[in-house]
């Protein structure tokens, strides 16, 4: 990377990180951004004057292109836009952000993707890790930049990430020796425009994985069955099931957690002993189990480790107890399967907030599930009216509307008893409302604890 120029698409956290990592390693950098207000002076805040970077905003030009060795782009820019088209059209290599730290890092290296779960998983795989390797790596699409901590890695590290489908649409090189597609359901299609597209997006993880190395996949969904038992797919193929016993691999069958190789049936923990709630996070537990056991971890020190695991936040994360109602925030849930999993998992009648930006993702599956289960709905954001026509169709018409996240909580404690539930899983993204699910869930959070 020394002496070349490369430019570098985006100055959010996945860019700036990208373009410190290039400056480190005696490159030098062109920071593009298509948002011509952006304040230049701010962006190079990020950095040291010594540095040789510039910025260029508004409309990226072929002149600004001379002498451009490579382009690194963040996850969140479409390969559609004109720009991405341009530096193509000039024989430019394209990488993504985890493509440029995966040359340059070190160690073992284990990947999860998939359209829900890979947050819990990445997180308690790696709280596992660091039961045995003295410098673990968490990072990826869970809030590091792989190309934050690629340069600190050690021969001896373990880094695990999250990847998103996103970021596997630039991968060329990158080679997890354990990968994971904990599930693939719709998600994305306004960016993907099919649900083949980003199938096949997600399956790029395992493209460089060879027969020494491992995939872990999710017995249950039909997409990933096919593509396991698919004979181009080189590394061995490691399932998990949370509906029914395998002859290979593990299940969970209420209440305990099953791995069973060599003809054995071994019984690895009753699930009642975790903080985790929900069958999709016990399928997020086999997937960590998987991972670091191929990881090299003792199977004690991972069950150690996933007993002792607290939620992810805004993961059907416990928020408070108020006069006998138990408020949870989903936050994360911003799709409709993410949504359905968290609905499933509340022990009782529940009051819902949902609705937010529309992925142009249908909500049926999601609205059938409410009669019995939902005692009110209450929708916030650009989905609502979609929402509340769907659940309508479903014979579901306990629905209310609030202008923001205050009303809702205090529609929702004026409206529960006892006994009941509150839950926050929008089954949409956050924006337009909010910059992005955490701050959603901080704000419910704060609503909560203001009752």
């Amino acid at each position: 990377m020394q002496s070349r120029k490369v430019l570098v698409l985006g100055t959010g956290k996945s860019g700036i990180c990208a373009a410190r990592q290039i400056l480190s390693l005696g490159g030098q950098v062109i920071l593009y951004d298509s948002n011509k207000e952006l304040d230049k002076v701010k962006v190079l805040k990020n950095f040291n004057k010594k540095d040789k970077i510039s910025v260029v905003v508004g409309d990226l030009n072929l002149s600004d292109l001379i002498q451009v060795d490579l382009a690194v782009i963040s996850p969140g820019i479409s390969l559609d836009k004109p720009f991405v088209k341009l530096i193509k059209s000039a024989n430019i290599p394209i990488w993504g952000e985890i493509e440029l730290a995966y040359h340059f890092a070190k160690g073992r290296l284990a990947a999860v993707t998939g359209t829900n779960g890979k947050t819990t998983t990445v997180s308690l795989i790696g709280e596992i890790l660091k039961t045995t390797y003295d410098d673990t790596h968490v990072c990826g699409n869970i809030g590091n930049p792989y190309t934050a901590d690629a340069l600190d890695t050690r021969e001896d590290s373990a880094t695990i990430l999250e990847v998103s489908s996103f970021q596997l649409e630039t991968v060329m090189d990158f080679h997890p020796h354990v990968s994971c597609i904990t599930n693939i359901t719709p998600d994305h299609l306004d960016r993907h425009k099919t649900m083949k597209n980003y199938a096949k997006a997600k399956e790029t993880i395992a493209q460089n994985q060879t027969e020494e190395d491992f995939v872990v996949l999710n017995y249950e969904d039909p997409e990933l069955r096919k593509f396991g038992k698919r004979k181009t797919l080189k590394p061995k193929v490691i399932w998990f099931s949370s509906s029914q016993p395998l002859k290979e691999g593990f299940y969970y069958t209420e209440p305990e957690i099953h791995y069973v190789h060599d003809g054995v049936d071994e019984v690895l923990l009753n699930v009642h002993d975790t903080n985790l709630l929900g069958a999709h996070n016990y399928e997020n537990i086999m997937c960590a189990i998987a991972v670091c056991m191929n990881m090299d971890v003792p199977m004690e020190s991972i069950i150690a480790a996933v007993k002792s695991f607290k939620p992810v936040e805004h993961r059907i994360e416990f928020v408070r107890e108020r006069n006998g109602v138990r408020y949870y925030n989903d936050s994360k849930g911003t799709n409709p399967d993410a949504a359905i999993k968290a609905l499933l998992a509340m022990p009782g009648p529940t009051i819902l907030i949902g609705g937010g930006y529309d992925k142009e993702i249908p909500f049926d599956d999601w609205c059938k599930l409410f009669k019995g289960r939902v005692k009110y709905l209450v929708l916030i954001g650009q989905t609502r009216n979609l929402i509340a026509d769907c659940a309508k169709k479903y014979g579901f018409t306990n629905v209310m509307f609030a202008e923001d996240m205050d009303e809702a909580v205090k529609d929702c404690a004026a409206y529960a008893d006892a006994g009941d539930y509150v839950l926050l899983s929008p089954a949409c993204a956050s924006w337009g409302m909010f910059p992005n699910f955490e701050e959603r869930g901080r704000i419910f959070k704060e609503c909560v604890m203001a009752l």
